[in-house]
């Protein structure tokens, strides 16, 4: 079995195409997953959630230092204020 990392929601923005780009990031900012979806998928999968869990090989290294700090600091704020299946 995979061993996977809880990551919570850090950013979310809209591509020219319409796209949502969502940043997942573990707390202390050192690791992100990015993913593109539709409006209607996001829609039909219920929302996004304030976290999810991910498998460690599907995370990439955040090797800039401004951005792994702002990641780290808004992983650990939704952290703080939501349940990880909260829809936000």
């Amino acid at each position: 079995m995979a061993e996977t990392e809880r990551l919570w929601l850090v950013e979310r923005t809209y591509d020219d195409k319409g796209l949502i780009s969502l940043v997942y990031a573990t707390t202390d900012g050192e690791w992100a997953r990015q993913s593109e979806r539709a409006p209607i998928a996001v829609e039909r999968s219920g929302g996004v959630t304030a976290a999810v869990d991910v498998e460690r090989t599907e995370l990439t290294t955040v090797d800039d230092d401004d951005r792994r700090e702002r990641y780290a600091t808004e992983a650990t704020r939704m952290a703080e204020r939501h349940d990880p299946d909260e829809r936000v």
